[in-house]
C-alpha cells in the first residue's frame, strides 16, 4: 500500500519529499524542491497564452447539465519565502472557469472549489499573491470556495489568526450570493449554489476540524435538510497504489482509495450519519484515486482524491471538471490544464503538451448516479399524480383505453372481460385467451410510466413456440374499425419490456395492430408481405426496436417507421403522428431517425377489429405481446408534443 502526501517531510534537505506515510497527521519542518517554478514571473512562452482575456460569469441555474470545477493543491505556485511565485497558471484556470460558465458554454460551470494548500509556506508574501489571483474571481462575481491545507496552517481550526484567515476567511465572501455562512473560527464555510433547478450545499472544511467544527457542519446540513451535500476538505482518502511509473498502474481505477486516519474521523463524525453527503473531494495525497462507501442509510458516498502537485509545474493550476448530467444520471469527470491549453500548440514544450489534458482512468471517467433515487431519502422527487380520463379527451379522440380502477394489481383478467373505451365512442375492448394459456397470462398492474395519466397498466405474458397468451380486441361493430384517418392521426401508448424478454419468443409482437392482411387489402409491391396486418405497432426482434408498419391509402406498399433499441425494465412513451401527408414515430417525445419522407395518407381498413397485445399473420393470431402496456389513445388529427399524454 502506498500513499503520497504533501506533509512537510522530516528528512534532511536534499532527500526526496516523497515517501510512504502511514499517518496522515505527520507534520514537521522541512523543505521541498519545486523543479520548474519561475521566480516571480511567467514562463518564457507565457506571451503566447490567452492571459488577460476574461469572459463573463453567467451560469445557467436551470440546465440539467452543469459543471463543478475543482482545483487541488496549487502550493508550488506560491512559495514566497523562496521568492518563487507565479500566478499565471492559476489565473488562467480562473479565466477558464469564468469563461466556461453559462448557456454559451457546454460546460456551464456554476461553482469552483479549491481543495487547500494554496501556498507552500503559509508566508504572508505568498498569501499576498494568492489574494491578487482570487481577486480575478471576485471581480467577475464567480462563485467559489476555499479551505486551508496543512501548508497554509498548522493545528486544527481553533488555531486563531493566520495569514490564510486574513486573506481567505469569511470576509472574502461577504458579497457572494452563494456564501451560506462560516463557523465561529472562520475556517469552515458553507456555500449554496443553484444548478439543475435545485439548490446544492457545498461544505469547505478545514484541514483539521475540531469537535466544534464538526458540530457546526452537522448543524448546517440539518438546517438545509433537503439539499444534496458535497463535502470538500484537504485530507480524507488516499490512493492505495504507487506512482513510481507512468502511466500509473492504478489497479482498479474505480476502487483504489482508502480513508486516512483523519478521514476515518471525518467519516465517523460527519459523513456516515448524514445521508445528504453523496460526494467528497480532497487533495493532499497523490496519485488521484476514488472509491465508494456505504453510509448508515445504506447509500453510496463517492470519495475522490485529486491532486497534481507532483506533476509538471506543480500541476500548473490544473482543474478537475465534474460535469453533472441529470438527464443521463451521470457525472462525467475530466482533468484539464487551461494554462497549457491557452498556449499556442506550436509554442508548447513536449512536457507541457503531455499535461494539457490528463486522460488516464483515474483522471477521466464517469460516475453513474441515479440522482432522484440517491436523493429520495431526504428530497424525494414529487410523484406526478394521476390525471382523470376526462382531461385527456382532447378534440378528435376516437378511443382511449386505460387500466386503472378496474382490478386489483396482480390479479388476472379473464376471457370475455371488457375494458371500456373512455372516449365514449363505443370502442370497448374484450379479453381473448388462447387455448392452453395460463390463467395469469394477463394481469392488472399499478406499474406505469412516470408521466402516464393513469397509474396502472396491463402485464402480458405471451409469446410463441408455443403460442400462448391473452390479448384484447375491439368488437366486430366498433366504430374505430372503419376509420381511415385521411386527415391525419395520432396513436399513443406506453410500453415496458421485462428482463426475460426474448427475441425468438417475443420479437415482432404487436402492442397495437389492425386485423386484415395486406393481401386481402389488395396491397402489393416493394417491401410488401402479403400475410402481415395492414397496421402494426410492434417491437422488433433486433434490439427491441419499436416499429410502426402501415399500409396507407395512397400506396400499395407499406411505410415503415423505425425507432432505436429500447432497454428493458423502463417505461417508454411511443407516439405515431400523421399530419395528412407524412408519418412520424416519436420515442419519449423525440422523433426517431427512420421517419420516411414519402407521402403517407391515412390508414387502410378492411373494417376489422383492432388488437391490443395481439398480432395476426394471414388472418390467424401468431404471437401475443410480452411486457407491460399502459394508456392507449387514438386521435383523428395530428397532435403536437405539448398535447401528448406525457405533456406537463
Amino acid at each position: 500500500m502506498s500513499m503520497q502526501d504533501d506533509t512537510p517531510s522530516q528528512e534532511a534537505a536534499g532527500q526526496s519529499r516523497r515517501g510512504f506515510l502511514r499517518n496522515a497527521a505527520l507534520a514537521g519542518a522541512g523543505a521541498a524542491t519545486v523543479g520548474a517554478a519561475t521566480l516571480g514571473g511567467t514562463p518564457a512562452y507565457a506571451a503566447d497564452t490567452a492571459a488577460g482575456r476574461t469572459g463573463t460569469w453567467r451560469p445557467d441555474p436551470t440546465a440539467l447539465r452543469f459543471t463543478l470545477a475543482v482545483m487541488p493543491d496549487t502550493q508550488f505556485l506560491y512559495w514566497g519565502s523562496q521568492d518563487s511565485v507565479d500566478r499565471t497558471p492559476q489565473e488562467e484556470s480562473f479565466r477558464y472557469v469564468i469563461g466556461n460558465s453559462g448557456k454559451a458554454s457546454e460546460d456551464n460551470i456554476v461553482f469552483m472549489a479549491h481543495l487547500g494548500d494554496l501556498t507552500q509556506d503559509a508566508d504572508p508574501s505568498s498569501f499576498q499573491q494568492v489574494d491578487r489571483a482570487f481577486d480575478l474571481l471576485d471581480a467577475h462575481g464567480a462563485a467559489y470556495s476555499v479551505l486551508a491545507g496543512n501548508h497554509d496552517v498548522s493545528g486544527d481550526d481553533s488555531r486563531g489568526d493566520t495569514a490564510y484567515l486574513r486573506t481567505m476567511g469569511p470576509q472574502r465572501f461577504k458579497r457572494a450570493k452563494t456564501f451560506a455562512g462560516a463557523d465561529a473560527t472562520g475556517y469552515n464555510t458553507a456555500h449554496v449554489f443553484e444548478a439543475a433547478g435545485r439548490s446544492w450545499l457545498l461544505l469547505a472544511l478545514d484541514w483539521r476540524t475540531s469537535e466544534q467544527g464538526f458540530a457546526w457542519a452537522d448543524g448546517v446540513i440539518k438546517a438545509h435538510p433537503k439539499l444534496p451535500v458535497i463535502l470538500t476538505t484537504h485530507d480524507l482518502v488516499y490512493s492505495n497504489y504507487d506512482d513510481n511509473v507512468f502511466p500509473y498502474e492504478s489497479g482498479d481505477p474505480e476502487d483504489n482509495a482508502v480513508l486516512s486516519d483523519y478521514g476515518r474521523t471525518v467519516w465517523d463524525r460527519l459523513i456516515n450519519d448524514n445521508d445528504q453527503i453523496f460526494l467528497t473531494l480532497n487533495g493532499h495525497y497523490w496519485p488521484p484515486a476514488r472509491t465508494t462507501a456505504k453510509n448508515a442509510a445504506g447509500n453510496e458516498v463517492h470519495l475522490h482524491i485529486t491532486n497534481y502537485q507532483n506533476r509538471y509545474f506543480g500541476g500548473g493550476g490544473m482543474i478537475r471538471l465534474y460535469h453533472f448530467d441529470l438527464a443521463r444520471n451521470t457525472i462525467d469527470v475530466e482533468t484539464v490544464n487551461p494554462w497549457i491549453l491557452a498556449q499556442k500548440p506550436e509554442s508548447r514544450t513536449e512536457l507541457a503538451a503531455q499535461h494539457a489534458r490528463i486522460t488516464g482512468p483515474v483522471d477521466n471517467f464517469s460516475v453513474p448516479i441515479d440522482f432522484a433515487e440517491r436523493f429520495s431519502g431526504f428530497a424525494p422527487m414529487p410523484v406526478r399524480p394521476a390525471r382523470p380520463a376526462a382531461r385527456e379527451l382532447v378534440k378528435g379522440t376516437l378511443a382511449y383505453w386505460r387500466f386503472d380502477g378496474q382490478g386489483t394489481p396482480g390479479t388476472a383478467l379473464t376471457a370475455g372481460q371488457t375494458v371500456p373505451d373512455l372516449s365514449g365512442k363505443g370502442n370497448d375492448l374484450t379479453v381473448v385467451t388462447l387455448p392452453g394459456t395460463a390463467a395469469s397470462a394477463l394481469t392488472w398492474s399499478d406499474d406505469h410510466h412516470p408521466d402516464q395519466p393513469a397509474h396502472a397498466s396491463l402485464t402480458f405474458a405471451g409469446g410463441r413456440n408455443p403460442l400462448h397468451g391473452s390479448y384484447l380486441t375491439t368488437g366486430e361493430k366498433a366504430p374505430l374499425n372503419a376509420e381511415t384517418f385521411e386527415s391525419g392521426y395520432t396513436i399513443e401508448t406506453f410500453v415496458r419490456m421485462p428482463l426475460d424478454w426474448d427475441a425468438g419468443r417475443n420479437g415482432w409482437a404487436s402492442i397495437l395492430s389492425r386485423r386484415g392482411s395486406a393481401a386481402d387489402a389488395g396491397k402489393h409491391g416493394r417491401n410488401t408481405d402479403p400475410g402481415e396486418p395492414v397496421l402494426q405497432l410492434a417491437i422488433s426482434n433486433n434490439g427491441r426496436e419499436p416499429q410502426f408498419n402501415h399500409y396507407p391509402l395512397n400506396d400499395t406498399y407499406p411505410t415503415t417507421n423505425w425507432g432505436h433499441g429500447l432497454v428493458e425494465l423502463r417505461w417508454w412513451h411511443l407516439a405515431v403522428v400523421n399530419d395528412g401527408r407524412r408519418t412520424r414515430l416519436y420515442v419519449e417525445g423525440a422523433p426517431v431517425v427512420d421517419n420516411p419522407k414519402r407521402l403517407s395518407v391515412g390508414l387502410t381498413s378492411l373494417g376489422l377489429p383492432w388488437l391490443v397485445g395481439g398480432h395476426e399473420y394471414a388472418g390467424t393470431v401468431d404471437i401475443v405481446f410480452h411486457g407491460g402496456i399502459g394508456d392507449i389513445r387514438i386521435v383523428n388529427r395530428p397532435l403536437s408534443g405539448e398535447e401528448f399524454l406525457t405533456a406537463k
